[in-house]
């Protein structure tokens, strides 16, 4: 459920003539999660049921997404046949890898079907329910190049953290280790396309290393902390826990 708050900050006045675009990379292998679930990409391994894609395309309608890039490579066809079936209703866009390209290559191939100056990008085996409206309207408001959604964190060993400056611009990237507290990044984005697509990136490489790790000091980059839901059913520790969440 989304309470009056949530309803309120969807119906308010969006930049890109209102609509809201969202880049899904959708193409990874599920290697880790081949003990637990049968061939297919992690995306479409089944919560209750039903694809894990399905919480999270259904999270982000909710949240006021219109328009769907989904990245795809492994076993796309698996995911197109899922989507055009249960989702026919809605604007749907593929960008296809014929070779793994990784995060980066992978977004910057989907930007090219991009319609809005600022697009969303999320992780198909990530659900985080992060508040779409106050992530751009803050990455607005910051004329950023890239706002990340970071997640609050306890206890935890398998994710790097993140520090922020004072005005939430990136201060710093450190590496995964055991920390009592932190705040990771949660796979969820706001790109400005053009700012993006203009770097002279190579066909592969990964975001995370190469472009927000490589410049968080040259452009303007900023974290927004939402302490939402957040889950990665990337090991199979997690997809077992999800099964139970969801």
């Amino acid at each position: 459920m989304i309470n009056q708050k949530d309803h309120t900050a969807i119906n308010s006045p969006l930049g890109d003539g209102g609509m809201r675009s969202i880049i899904i990379l959708a193409g990874g292998l599920g290697t880790r999660l081949r003990s637990v679930v049968a061939d297919l990409p992690k995306c479409m391994a089944p919560v209750n049921g039903k694809p894990f894609l399905h919480y999270v395309i259904n999270y982000f309608q909710l949240q006021g997404i219109s328009d769907f890039i989904f990245s795809l490579g492994y076993m796309h066809e698996v995911i197109e046949a899922y989507l055009n079936n249960q989702y026919s209703t809605i604007n749907i866009q593929y960008s296809i890898e014929e070779e793994p390209l990784g995060t980066g290559g992978a977004i910057k191939k989907a930007c090219s079907l991009a319609k809005s100056k600022n697009i969303f990008v999320t992780n198909g085996d990530t659900l985080f329910r992060a508040n779409i409206a106050a992530l751009q309207n803050f990455h607005e408001q910051k004329n950023a190049d890239c706002t990340l959604a970071l997640k609050p964190m306890k206890n935890f060993d398998r994710y790097g953290v993140i520090e922020l400056n004072e005005d939430h611009s990136i201060k710093s990237f450190n590496e995964k280790r055991f920390y009592e507290e932190g705040l990771i990044n949660g796979g969820l984005y706001m790109l400005n396309v053009e700012k993006f697509i203009s770097e002279s990136f190579p066909d592969k490489f990964s975001f995370e290393t190469a472009y927000l790790e490589k410049f968080y000091m040259q452009h303007n980059m900023f974290g927004l902390v939402q302490d939402e839901y957040f889950i990665d059913i990337g090991i199979p520790e997690d997809y077992s826990r999800v099964q139970m969440e969801l």
